[in-house]
């Protein structure tokens, strides 16, 4: 018996070791979840996109700019000339925070550095909290000490900056979640369905039939696409409408924009599936290489993880992933109410991810047996 059991390892191990695709998986899928956690996520969110209204304008002001600019928590990339400019900045995802320093900043911090504290704060912070990890990291800035401003020592552990987050003022995590979970099972399924489309058809010898007919591959591909778009319909609705019901997601935005930006992903998805579908030989390969694609889309999109927090290399890698640019999308629309006509570059660039994936597998698709 035990030779027969022997005799059969040996055998898968030698198939497995055939399999390069397999023998890749095995190896590369830890490496890059590894890589991932060790360099890749960071919890500890430094440098957010922010933007300043200083209507001081003057050296109180400007000290407390440089002040805050010290702590590396945030970037001001950009100077606004009043509050609602910052609102409409962060509505539709510039930036992520905007301190809004008052005329008379000067005399809050003089009265600061006396040690007659007031009702009032010295500035204000104006926050996205639809994301709560950057909205906590952002009030960990409110009693930020003003000692490096004024040399005032009474000020450590007074609150001196008030924060105001718009769209989610409770830090609920589902409501962030929800409209990230759009990403991830879109993406989940949708490229599952096409990596296995035209594997399937070869497995079982539908390829022959296909070679006799005059379709061509550009139409093969969008025949195969179209029937999966519904259901990907199906899937953002079953979402949305369950995690409104059930965890009281808002949903800001118009259903126009929303259903504009899943059409992109959806076709971005499925484009990249069918991608898949001409390199695997196997629907177990195509099931492999999903995942290998799956990983990096939950963890670099910033589903998980502050797309801030994470290297510079990290985000470039993750700009190339489709899911990174709808989370951006669909958390604009569903929390913060921005309109698809806002969020042009994502737009362009699944449009363009769908085009060129459409064309590569067009190319690679072949009507041959072999």
């Amino acid at each position: 018996m035990w030779s027969r059991v022997l005799a059969v390892i040996v055998k898968e191990l030698r198939q497995l070791s055939r399999d390069r695709m397999t023998f890749a998986m095995i190896v590369m899928i830890p490496l890059v979840q590894l890589i991932l956690f060790g360099y890749a996520i960071n919890t500890d969110v430094r440098h957010l996109p922010a933007a300043v209204v200083d209507m001081s304008d003057s050296s109180y002001s400007r000290a407390l700019i440089q002040a805050v600019t010290a702590t590396q928590v945030v970037d001001f990339s950009e100077r606004l000339s009043n509050v609602h400019q910052a609102e409409t900045a962060i509505t539709n995802g510039q930036i992520k925070a905007a301190l809004v320093i008052p005329v008379d900043v000067g005399e809050r911090l003089v009265r600061y550095s006396s040690g007659h504290y007031m009702t009032e704060p010295v500035a204000q912070w104006l926050v996205d909290g639809s994301d709560t990890v950057v909205a906590s990291t952002i009030k960990g800035l409110r009693k930020m000490p003003m000692d490096e401003v004024l040399g005032n020592p009474h000020s450590e552990g007074v609150p001196t900056l008030e924060v105001v987050q718009y769209f989610n003022p409770e830090q609920r995590s589902v409501v962030n979640i929800v409209p990230g979970l759009l990403g991830v099972i879109l993406t989940m399924t949708m490229v599952l369905f096409t990596a296995v489309a035209i594997v399937r058809e070869r497995e079982q010898g539908n390829m022959e039939f296909l070679i006799t007919t005059p379709i061509r591959p550009f139409e093969l591909m969008l025949g195969k696409i179209v029937p999966y778009v519904i259901v990907g319909f199906v899937q953002v609705g079953i979402i949305l409408g369950v995690g409104h019901r059930l965890f009281a997601v808002p949903i800001r935005g118009g259903l126009d924009s929303l259903a504009l930006a899943a059409l992109l992903f959806i076709l971005a998805s499925l484009t990249l599936g069918l991608v898949i579908s001409t390199v695997a030989r196997t629907q177990l390969q195509a099931m492999q290489m999903t995942v290998f694609v799956l990983l990096p889309s939950i963890l670099l999109s910033g589903f998980m993880f502050p797309f801030e927090g994470m290297p510079q290399v990290a985000q470039w890698i993750s700009e190339i992933l489709p899911a990174t640019h709808f989370m951006r999308m669909a958390r604009a629309i569903v929390l913060r109410g921005a309109e698809v006509a806002n969020l042009g570059y994502d737009v362009l660039w699944l449009l363009g991810f769908t085009l060129v994936g459409l064309a590569v597998a067009s190319l690679r698709f072949s009507k041959r047996l072999d």
